[in-house]
């Protein structure tokens, strides 16, 4: 959010190039700032004369007020103003029996992984969906999730650019006429960074980590596989998107390095919650949440032992992507 007091210190130039949207003010306002860009808006705004304030009906507060109600509003319908979330607080709701679920409260951490998981049908994705909508009590569990130790206000939780949540299922497919390029630039581009092609550049060299195959910034969307589109939107929301938390739905047969993708998002801050049917990615976690019969049944920690056993999971899961690479290349299995 900017403030009043920042506007007396920015220059005009150091607007323009932080908010780009601002020469549309200064254009409907009938605002000539040229000549000026070295000044600060609420200098420029000073160098009138009584004469021209007076015959242009000039009122400097109200237009420094509505430059920075106006610069606020865009960063609000962007999604450009970043929520420090550090934790979130999942409040104890019911089971699809009516029965109040067994736990009272769960605080998940910046930096976290949690895994849920249960059986086909159990209501892992309703868990997902009450983070997704910052539950109030108004879903069918009863839960209420807490932003930071308090209830989210109005805004977080039906901010139409749902920069609060990022959501990745494991069905995505793109339907831009756009290469990898294009579609990374234009995301940049809206969210205004400033290092442009060093951003796109680091998507694709961190998604082309996680994918079987690699691809190039010329590839169209449209032609990337299952696994590819997976890993490009998984790199995209750790490193560009704002959004804190990111929930993911089924990551087992996405044909990515599921391992990589958890710490290139975890390295990046997110609160990450991920429902799976996958004995190695659920013991990834720092925590698991068990759902039965609709609500949350029990969490565990993921001790040192189950660490050990992890350990033998992955040794089985690079023999099992050692046979699939050897299977690809046409050769035969001894």
């Amino acid at each position: 959010m900017i403030s009043i007091k920042e506007l007396e210190m920015k220059k005009i130039k150091d607007l323009e190039a932080q908010y780009p949207f601002v020469l549309s003010f200064f254009e409907n306002n009938k605002l000539n700032v040229d000549g000026f860009k070295d000044s600060t808006f609420i200098e420029y705004l000073n160098h009138f004369t009584e004469e021209e304030i007076e015959e242009w009906a000039i009122d400097v507060p109200k237009i420094s007020s509505d430059l920075e109600a106006y610069i606020n509003q865009m960063l609000e319908f962007l999604g450009l103003e970043k929520d420090n979330v550090d934790s979130i607080t999942i409040l104890a709701g019911r089971d699809k029996y009516g029965n109040k679920e067994n736990f009272e409260e769960l605080t998940i951490n910046k930096s976290e992984i949690v895994s849920i998981v249960g059986p086909t049908g159990s209501g892992k994705s309703r868990l997902l969906a009450d983070i997704e909508w910052a539950a109030n009590g108004d879903t069918p569990t009863g839960r209420t999730i807490l932003i930071n130790g308090e209830k989210p206000d109005y805004s977080m939780r039906f901010s139409t650019s749902n920069k609060l949540v990022a959501q990745l299922s494991q069905n995505m497919n793109f339907i831009m006429d756009l290469t990898v390029k294009e579609f990374l630039e234009l995301h940049a581009k809206s969210r205004m960074v400033e290092n442009e092609q060093e951003v796109v550049l680091k998507i694709v060299e961190a998604a082309n980590e996680l994918a079987g195959e690699k691809f190039n910034l010329n590839t169209p969307v449209t032609g990337l596989s299952g696994g590819q589109s997976r890993a490009l939107m998984i790199a995209d929301t750790a490193i560009l998107s704002t959004s804190p938390i990111v929930l993911i739905d089924e990551i087992e047969n996405a044909g990515i390095d599921r391992k990589r993708a958890l710490n290139l998002l975890v390295n990046e801050e997110k609160i990450v919650l991920m429902a799976t049917h996958d004995p190695s990615l659920a013991l990834m976690a720092d925590k698991r949440i068990v759902i039965k019969n609709g609500g949350i049944y029990k969490v565990n920690e993921t001790g040192s032992k189950e660490k050990e056993v992890l350990k033998e999971l992955e040794k089985m899961d690079k023999t099992i992507n050692t046979m699939r690479a050897k299977l690809r290349n046409g050769e035969t299995i001894n």
